[in-house]
């Protein structure tokens, strides 16, 4: 199954965040707003800028399970977000990445390895997984990958074809 079958609802709940995203090269991403890493928004955002169309797209989903630091409800997250980082990429209802839980899409992300072999549960926020535009993932990249990481950059290069 292809994790463009999946519905989730979009942040402010206009839709089903993985419509957009069908047929795409998706980078997804588990985010938060009061982490260590959350200036990462600033760099997604710059790869929607400079990628994002109809080819491309980032995707946050706001997770609260580490360190409870997503605790903003629906509005709060995208006021942060837009007048932060002028976040204009799509976002999700918050969602649980693991456990029991866990959103079925990060049950299926998560058998992903990444490049150090690691398999399973989401270590923190802004953990990156890119996905073909069949749906199956591509590559896994640590939470400590920053947006502009030659490798990310690459293998999203690579994914599209340029």
């Amino acid at each position: 199954m292809s994790i463009y079958d999946q519905s989730i609802p979009t942040l402010d709940g206009s839709g089903n965040i993985m419509d957009a995203a069908r047929g795409k090269v998706t980078l997804v991403v588990n985010v938060a707003s009061k982490c260590g890493l959350t200036p990462q928004y600033a760099g997604l955002q710059e790869l929607q800028d400079t990628l994002g169309g109809d080819d491309f797209t980032v995707i946050g989903f706001p997770c609260n399970q580490f360190g409870g630091q997503e605790p903003g409800s629906p509005d709060e997250i995208a006021e942060f977000c837009s007048l932060t980082y002028s976040v204009e990429f799509p976002l999700s209802e918050k969602i649980d990445v693991n456990g029991d839980d866990r959103h079925p899409i990060y049950a299926e992300l998560t058998a992903a390895a990444d490049a150090e072999g690691h398999t399973g549960d989401i270590r923190w926020n802004f953990e990156k997984f890119l996905v073909a535009a069949d749906g199956n993932v591509i590559a896994r990249f640590n939470p400590m990958t920053a947006p502009d990481d030659p490798a990310l950059t690459g293998a999203i290069h690579a994914a599209l074809g340029r």
